[in-house]
């Protein structure tokens, strides 16, 4: 399955609710992950520009843009960044793929 990296943010009425009542959000997003074939691979709270990142599979594209926005329709989260993993090795056989492909590529202008 693919595999996704998403980073994003709290809003401040997330934070404030947080605040009153401490709850592990990994649960959450792992149950709405779920519900389309998905699994929560990795769940961590960060400083710095974002709140968390989440390292999730999805069957496809189609199912993880699902899980986005509803996560980006609820009140609780904001400034979501979505970056489509590869493993080395998948990284490799683009690599190989793209070396057959570039010399027959007419670039723009050329």
């Amino acid at each position: 399955m693919p595999v996704y990296i998403t980073q994003g943010r709290y809003t401040r009425d997330a934070i404030k609710g947080m605040l009153v009542q401490p709850e592990d959000r990994a649960l959450e997003v792992s149950r709405l992950l779920g519900k389309v074939g998905g699994k929560l691979v990795s769940y961590y709270v960060t400083f710095g520009e974002f709140d968390f990142m989440v390292i999730a599979e999805a069957p496809d594209n189609a199912q993880m843009s699902a899980v986005l926005l509803a996560a980006g329709a609820s009140k609780g989260v904001t400034d979501l960044r979505t970056t489509v993993a590869m493993t080395s090795i998948e990284a490799k056989g683009a690599f190989a793929v793209a070396s057959d492909l570039a010399p027959s590529f007419k670039s723009a202008g050329g």
